[in-house]
């Protein structure tokens, strides 16, 4: 698994993509797995510090105990649809994949400042990253994998 600093260096490019999508868009998609294995899926805030990418829970929430059985999530962003005469003005979407790892060490926990002590918060470390769009008549995918590095597929 791979930090967001690492992903960062391993992938100059698309964190940059990523990061600013997801500074602009407060709102996002987790995706955890039910106790008998379904998927769930949740609104997420996420925050970056120190090199890592965040998110919280308020306490007893059912996307952390999800998280806490089995760590393994993953992470949609969505942004403003396109102007329908030129879909290469839509910014794309962004999908993370990786695993939520609860941080419960008091000194990091007060450092987030969170409303409630029963909070929980979440280290996500990275195995995939993509980033979706339009240009020009072609899909562009950019994708990051861990132990393969970055990769472009382009589709008609």
């Amino acid at each position: 698994m791979a930090s967001w600093q690492e992903f960062e260096t391993q992938a100059p490019e698309l964190a940059k993509a990523a990061r600013r999508l997801m500074d602009t868009y407060t709102h996002k998609v987790l995706a955890t797995l039910r106790k008998d294995g379904s998927p769930r899926v949740s609104g997420v805030e996420t925050s970056f510090k120190d090199g890592e990418l965040w998110t919280g829970s308020m306490a007893r929430a059912v996307k952390a105990a999800d998280l806490r059985r089995d760590p393994r999530m993953a992470l949609h962003v969505t942004s403003r649809d396109p102007d329908q005469a030129d879909p290469s003005s839509w910014e794309g979407d962004l999908k993370l994949s990786g695993r939520a790892v609860e941080i419960t060490d008091a000194g990091v926990l007060a450092s987030f400042g969170l409303p409630d002590a029963d909070s929980h918060l979440f280290r996500i470390e990275l195995t995939e990253v993509a980033w979706t769009r339009v240009q020009g008549n072609e899909i562009v995918i950019a994708a990051w994998r861990e132990g393969v590095g970055e990769r472009e597929f382009r589709r008609t």
